[in-house]
């Protein structure tokens, strides 16, 4: 923020101040042309009084007594020199440094001074010269005629002066520049101080600290950075919470099946039971495990869907049908009366959530379903603009301060029956769709019935 706020602000007074001197320069070059070639037609004009004339028109001749020292009063120190030249206007020279350059311009349409004259640069003897080239009308009782007298002048001078005023103005526009960078600096360091101090309490926190941000004493405009912050914070906070109690579920429920079953290994080995009765035992552990550990994965998938984007909109009656499928031999081995119906209703969730919501309420409803007993399921939508999935079986009722135990992990509908992380698994799935979860006892207390409501795409 320093850097950029510094050459936000330094670059364009830098620029501006380069223009500044570079027109600066050139302006007091202009004054100093303006102010010296006054010196330089005065110059001509006291030559052309030292001009005397012969004849008249063509027979013309033009004479000059013009010492040297005539110029002097006008060379106001050593650093400049001055040269002089009267010629006529056809070319004919007459006094002066004979090759200083011949004058080739054009009088003005407006001359800034009463007379015919023309200012111009040229060089003369390998230097630039400032010259004025006067056109004179030369009279005497002897005749008349036209003369033209150049006086040129080395830029020494004009130049001294244009660089000490130059010098003069970079000095002070180079201390403004560097108070201006002082309190830039300034302005910014004790604007960002809040910022270096945030960072620092940021920076000490053990890494495990994952408390909220106080805003107090914060800028207004870092406010919304802290709240997002404090957002984060708590959803990671969330996620390392169900990662630890993830890996304390599992290490504390797959500790006793595999303990069961090296004791059933060993039980084997000694011939303790026949060996096909020895095998079902193991079996029968194994696919507990095995159900127990993918339960567990199950639940590691859902929150990590619940932090993904937006899901895809997916038939929830569709997948109702498709997995009551899949689950029907379940139902015809314990000889189950099912009966479904269902509307088309949309759902915004990932079909993975949507699967794993009905086939673990299914299981669980068919494992703690009576043999002959009846299974409701059904999908229809509210008043209230919801989808309602329903599903109904008879069996153990349950009393209404159950009711919050059974999303816990492995509670149990009764003394030997335990829902496992089934029921844990739905309430994860449908707090992550926006949506409610209800278990209660089905009609007339012959059972249990569990509503799911979910938002309708």
């Amino acid at each position: 923020m320093r850097r950029r706020l510094l050459l936000s602000i330094l670059l364009p007074v830098l620029m501006l101040v380069g223009l500044n001197t570079f027109s600066l320069y050139q302006e007091t070059l202009q004054a100093a042309n303006t102010a010296y070639d006054r010196t330089l037609l005065a110059s001509a004009k006291t030559i052309s009084e030292q001009l005397d004339v012969q004849g008249t028109e063509g027979s013309a001749r033009i004479t000059a007594r013009v010492p040297y020292a005539a110029l002097e009063a006008f060379e106001a120190d050593n650093q400049s020199r001055m040269y002089y030249k009267v010629s006529s206007l056809d070319g004919a020279m007459v006094s002066g440094y004979e090759d200083l350059p011949a004058w080739r311009g054009e009088l003005p349409q407006q001359a800034a001074y009463a007379a015919l004259v023309d200012f111009y640069d040229d060089r003369y003897r390998d230097q630039p010269v400032r010259v004025a080239a006067l056109v004179q009308p030369v009279a005497s009782t002897q005749g008349q005629g036209l003369a033209l007298i150049q006086v040129a002048e080395t830029l020494e001078l004009r130049e001294a002066m244009a660089t000490q005023v130059l010098v003069d103005t970079l000095w002070r526009q180079g201390l403004l520049v560097l108070v201006i960078a002082v309190v830039v600096v300034w302005g910014v360091q004790r604007s960002t101080r809040p910022v270096r101090t945030l960072s620092e309490e940021v920076g000490r926190r053990p890494e495990n600290d994952l408390t909220p941000i106080s805003p107090d004493g914060v800028p207004h405009e870092l406010v919304p950075l802290v709240r997002a912050t404090n957002h984060l914070m708590v959803r990671l906070s969330h996620l390392l919470e169900h990662q630890r109690r993830f890996v304390r579920d599992t290490s504390h429920q797959l500790r006793t099946p595999l303990a069961v079953l090296k004791a059933q290994v060993q039980s084997a080995r000694r011939g303790d039971q026949p060996p096909m009765e020895a095998l079902q035992d193991i079996e029968h552990t194994v696919d507990r495990a095995t159900r127990m550990a993918n339960q567990m994965l199950a639940l590691a998938k859902v929150e990590q869907l619940r932090h993904q984007a937006q899901a895809d909109p997916n038939r929830l009656d569709e997948r109702v049908r498709e997995v009551a499928l899949d689950l029907a031999p379940l139902m015809a081995d314990r000889q189950i009366e099912f009966s479904i119906e269902t509307q088309a209703l949309t759902v915004l969730a990932h079909e993975w959530m949507l699967n794993e919501l009905v086939r673990n309420l299914l299981h669980n409803a068919i494992k703690h379903t009576p043999p002959g007993g009846a299974l409701e399921v059904s999908v229809e939508r509210t008043p209230q603009g919801e989808a309602l999935l329903k599903v109904s079986n008879q069996g153990v009722c349950i009393g209404p301060e159950r009711k919050a135990q059974l999303f816990r992990p492995f509670a149990s509908m009764s003394g030997q029956q335990s829902v496992g992380l089934g029921l844990s698994i739905c309430h994860h799935i449908v707090e992550a769709l926006g949506g409610r979860l209800d278990i209660g006892s089905r009609s007339g207390n012959s059972g249990v019935e569990v509503c799911v409501w979910l938002p309708i795409r």
